[in-house]
């Protein structure tokens, strides 16, 4: 007899609250969402948030989506609602340094595991996007597409996205001449030709070969107001 939930990765579904509704009527709620935003910058941290909506379907949640698919004034918007309507959410920052030492994904998988630990109610069931997120306390489903599928995973996703975009507007000011606020430290032709001109700066993790390549001077590892929210 097969188990439900499957524990194999599913392809997206119709509706973004098919997985939680599913789960919730098999008793195995609370379902919390969990993504991440950063993964593939080579500069700034990399933030990891996790999600747990009420079983109500809210008007305001209703744009929810893969946070790379919205607009900049969308996703201010939905993360504003998110925060104040969702049952429980945490945001968890990893700093380059620590990127560094322990490596991207093993970054990631520490800060899912973070994420949900820091939120404030047990969920029964946690919905990861793409791949396995092993450790955790409750049992997990990857779902392919995840951010785009189940609302719970587009809500983290919003949250870690907004989340790090502040962090690297801030950023900008603190250490200018990257043009941080624009790009958010991804690896555009922007951003390398800004290393290029002056050097990897102290929030560029030096473990990537792009930034490696360019170094000018040996930079000094410091945070930059990095904090956890949950």
């Amino acid at each position: 007899m097969g188990r439900w939930p499957p524990r194999f990765p599913i392809r997206r579904a119709a509706s973004l609250r098919t997985f939680e509704f599913a789960l919730h009527r098999s008793g195995l709620g609370p379902v919390a969402g969990v993504d991440e935003a950063g993964r593939g910058a080579c500069a700034g941290p990399l933030v990891v948030a996790a999600c747990v909506l009420k079983p109500t379907q809210l008007t305001s949640l209703a744009d929810l989506d893969d946070s790379k698919r919205l607009s900049e004034a969308t996703r201010e918007t939905l993360y504003k609602a998110v925060t104040r309507y969702a049952q429980s959410w945490c945001a968890i920052v990893i700093d380059a340094g620590e990127i560094d030492r322990i490596g991207i994904h093993v970054a990631n998988i520490e800060g899912m595991r973070r994420a949900i630990a820091g939120l404030d109610v047990t969920p029964g069931y946690v919905l990861s996007d793409g791949f396995a997120v092993p450790g955790l306390t409750a049992p997990s489903l990857p779902v392919i597409g995840g951010d785009g599928a189940a609302a719970c995973i587009a809500a983290a996703s919003i949250i870690a996205k907004v989340t790090r975009d502040r962090i690297m507007v801030a950023m900008d000011s603190e250490l200018p001449g990257y043009d941080f606020a624009i790009h958010k430290g991804y690896s555009t032709a922007r951003h390398m030709s800004c290393i290029d001109r002056i050097g990897p700066s102290r929030q560029h993790r030096m473990s990537y070969r792009n930034v490696r390549a360019r170094v000018l001077t040996s930079p000094e590892p410091t945070t930059i107001g990095l904090q956890d929210e949950c």
